[in-house]
């Protein structure tokens, strides 16, 4: 199950910042003259915020001294055990989580805020987000990777980051703007959501998806 929005031109990059701008730099056309005739490509050129579309965050987004893109444990994104949490709560409280395997896990927190997507009640503000208690208890259970359906997995109304701080603090990275999280069981699935390798950046999009059967 595919769990990321798509990436289109102008329209999905996080509130504020810069929207993706997405042109070609050879195109087909251009590309005949270097071929031999019927052999043609084409050469995208893509200008973006790492903020975009479905994105991982690692602790070098949070803290200079954190791992990168480059530093990323692949088992942590690769093939990980999934538990789902579900919660109809804006601010997300402990409780939610007590009943969860959690520990080296893919915690995966289902609000079905995604269904908001490309509205303005998606980036109003009033998103579920993680209580900092909630934050507190995911960074000391120890789970592989946090994500989320939602705008941020913090209120962004207010100016402190809890679960940011918490989590990446920790070394547990983060997975906002997931979506179709409702068609995923609560346990059987694995997942994988793997950013490119780059070096110096602490923000990437990925495509995010769940495999149900265990694969090879």
């Amino acid at each position: 199950m595919d769990l990321s929005h798509g990436i289109v031109a102008g329209a999905t990059a996080y509130p504020g910042l810069p929207q993706p701008v997405l042109t070609d730099h050879i195109t087909r056309e251009q590309s005949r003259e270097a071929y031999a005739p019927g052999t043609e490509f084409h050469t995208g050129r893509i200008c973006m915020v790492g903020q975009t579309g479905t994105y991982m965050d690692v602790p070098f987004h949070r803290y200079a001294d954190g791992y990168d893109l480059s530093g990323l444990d692949l088992a942590r994104v690769a093939h990980v055990p999934v538990t789902v949490v579900e919660t109809d709560k804006q601010e997300i409280p402990p409780e939610v989580f007590a009943h969860s395997d959690l520990t080296g896990r893919a915690v995966l927190i289902r609000t079905e805020w995604s269904r908001h997507w490309g509205t303005d009640t998606y980036t109003s503000g009033h998103h579920p987000h993680l209580s900092a208690a909630s934050a507190a208890l995911l960074a000391e259970a120890g789970p592989a990777v946090v994500g989320i359906d939602s705008t941020n997995i913090d209120d962004t109304l207010g100016r402190e980051r809890p679960a940011h701080t918490q989590l990446l603090g920790a070394g547990i990275p983060l997975v906002e703007h997931l979506t179709n999280l409702s068609h995923l069981p609560e346990r059987g699935g694995w997942f994988t959501a793997v950013p490119v390798k780059f070096a110096g950046l602490g923000t990437f999009p990925v495509r995010a998806f769940v495999r149900t059967d265990p694969g090879d």
